[in-house]
């Protein structure tokens, strides 16, 4: 069986109770980042959550998540992961319907 690939990594720095700690994320770009931010500010817990891209030639994101009263950022890390699961499988969904019911615009090329 082939061996899977780290997908996240600990930074050194981090606080013993992960209330303050930054994410390395392989193989993900900008999308991602953002996205993941973006759900985790919606998060009132959250104190401060900010992405950065090293350097790109490197396909990894930088993810620090500060939590207020010395919270998981884990745990906030996984929640916002969930729920952005549950956005993009909404919008699938309504995608999917939207196709099959033809609910769609048609533009046709003039020639």
């Amino acid at each position: 069986m082939a061996e899977l690939a780290q997908k996240i990594k600990i930074m050194k720095g981090a606080a013993p109770d992960l209330s303050a700690a930054t994410y390395q994320i392989f193989d993900e770009s900008h999308t991602m980042g953002n996205a993941l931010r973006w759900m985790l500010m919606k998060n009132p817990k959250v104190e401060f959550c900010g992405y950065s891209v090293p350097h790109p030639s490197e396909n990894l994101i930088q993810l620090r998540i500060q939590m207020y009263d010395g919270l998981s950022s884990l745990d906030a890390l996984l929640e916002a992961l969930s729920h952005l699961d549950d956005v993009c499988s909404s919008i699938e969904d309504r995608y999917r319907a939207s196709i099959t019911g033809d609910q769609y615009e048609r533009w046709h090329e003039k020639s």
